[in-house]
């Protein structure tokens, strides 16, 4: 019987996790693909510009899977016959590139970063001809490219000559860039070398470059060398539409395990409009992901979630509706809501819903939606706090202020907190890029999406942000306690 118990178990029970860390390859059943990530996934879009959360190490890990590999590739044809390496990324692969202490080595030892990204692609062209190059250390390797500059452009040449002959195209692909070093210059310069790369094998027809960056990444770098705006033309930005991610959402819920599946599709035939209904009833079993499919359509998902939820955000309709609610109230300041947080509060929705109104003719009570956006937000502060560690402290004088309010209130919070100024920010990764003023700390937080200004030069913050960190709004979701 298909209760609201029974859904809330089935939704707990759906894959609904995301690694925080990155690298994250998903189950069975799982892989989505937007739209615009598709245009992203394409092999001439080398810069995938992407804010935090947005599936930047996500694609990164997938792609370099072979099974997803192939299933990517039935909804981005030229995928198929692509050969896909990992030029770097969160996870450790010393074989395939440098880590960031043998980065710092590198530097050290006076090489540049040009060379040493020159080096990640010889290792990988030279293995898919079989040359012998010098593979001992990355010194060995990155002396060697900087000294033997005609037998690099040799190997670079035969190996695209050979995917050539062979049909195929080559593919490197570039991600968490962030973790190359905990020094803004330093991080800038090998960014801007990497793009330099980059270009440089745009000119060769079967070897292409993937970049994954976050915007900050993006701004400070991509003007500062010649003929960047030839990579700029390139670039894509990897967003998720409310549509997608409840599109998303639906993937990964009908194709819970067992009996929680069923639970789930059960659902969605009960509730479809005919139309929709008589889709479902032709949905397919996709033979290379063994996953049930659904629809990607705005009314299929409203009736659904509506469904799920209820029609409010309350007992009327001031409070909103919360197809559209859910999504909204995870967005950053820049607009982007990720699939990340979403996932996460619909997780503790279910949760809570179970907990706390077990007879609810719902799966999920609005108060849990809001829960949910709590969690999400908390969820989201820490990984903020491992990306960025000084924004945590800069944001600790401002718990339990009121936003919006004038940047005055926070600088005086500040000015409190740290009475030397901004330069008692200290960070064990990379410090704040314009650390130098309250006004560039703002500036900072503002390109994170963690601060907003308003037409009324008011400062405020997201819900998403706002909660976790423990910030008040009238009205709104209140902060976490404790």
């Amino acid at each position: 019987m298909i209760t609201p118990q029974a859904i809330r178990q089935a939704i707990r029970a759906a894959p609904l996790e995301v690694d925080s860390i990155g690298g994250e390859v998903p189950k069975p059943g799982t892989l989505f693909i937007p739209d615009a990530h598709r245009k992203a996934l394409a092999r001439d879009a080398v810069l995938v510009i992407g804010a935090r959360g947005v599936g930047k190490s996500f694609w990164t890990a997938a792609l370099s899977d072979d099974a997803l590999h192939r299933q990517i590739g039935t909804a981005v044809p030229e995928l198929e016959n692509t050969i896909i390496r990992v030029g770097y990324s969160a996870a450790l692969n010393t074989q395939a590139y440098p880590d960031r202490e043998t980065f710092k080595q590198l530097l050290k030892q006076g090489h540049e970063p040009f060379d040493i990204w020159r080096a990640v692609v010889l290792r990988w062209l030279a293995g898919l001809i079989g040359q012998t190059v010098p593979e001992t250390s990355w010194t060995e390797t990155v002396s060697w490219v900087e000294a033997n500059p005609e037998q690099y452009a040799q190997i670079v040449e035969a190996a695209n000559a050979r995917l050539a002959s062979n049909g195929q195209f080559g593919l490197i692909i570039f991600d968490a860039l962030d973790r190359t070093s905990n020094d803004w210059e330093t991080m800038n310069s090998i960014v801007r070398d990497l793009l330099r790369n980059a270009l440089w094998l745009r000119d060769l027809p079967r070897v292409q470059a993937k970049i994954f960056l976050r915007p900050d990444q993006m701004w400070r770098t991509y003007t500062s060398f010649v003929d960047a705006s030839k990579l700029l033309a390139t670039s894509v930005e990897l967003i998720w539409s409310p549509s997608d991610l409840h599109s998303m959402m639906w993937q990964r819920l009908i194709n819970a395990p067992g009996e929680h599946g069923e639970c789930l599709r059960a659902f969605v035939g009960q509730h479809l409009p005919k139309m929709a209904l008589f889709e479902s009833e032709k949905v397919k079993k996709n033979l290379i992901s063994e996953s049930w499919l659904l629809p990607n359509s705005f009314a299929v998902q409203r009736e659904l979630f509506q469904a799920l939820a209820g029609d409010w955000m309350g007992t009327d309709a001031r409070r909103g509706v919360p197809y559209v609610w859910s999504v909204s109230h995870l967005a950053d300041g820049l607009g982007w809501t990720s699939p990340r947080s979403f996932l996460a509060a619909i997780y503790r929705a279910a949760e809570d819903s179970a907990q706390r109104y077990p007879n609810y003719p719902y799966a999920l009570h609005y108060e849990s939606l809001r829960r949910g956006v709590q969690k999400a937000s908390q969820i989201r502060v820490d990984q903020v706090a491992e990306d960025d560690d000084w924004v945590p402290k800069v944001m600790t004088p401002l718990k339990g202020r009121n936003v919006p309010c004038e940047f005055s209130v926070i600088v005086d919070a500040w000015q409190q907190a740290f009475p030397d100024g901004p330069g008692q920010i200290t960070s064990t990764h990379v410090p704040p890029q314009h650390g130098e003023s309250w006004e560039g700390i703002r500036s900072d937080l503002e390109r994170l999406g963690i601060l907003v200004t308003r037409k009324d030069k008011r400062v405020d913050m997201p819900d998403l942000y706002r909660v976790g960190f423990g910030l008040g709004r009238r009205g709104g979701v209140a902060p976490r306690i404790g």
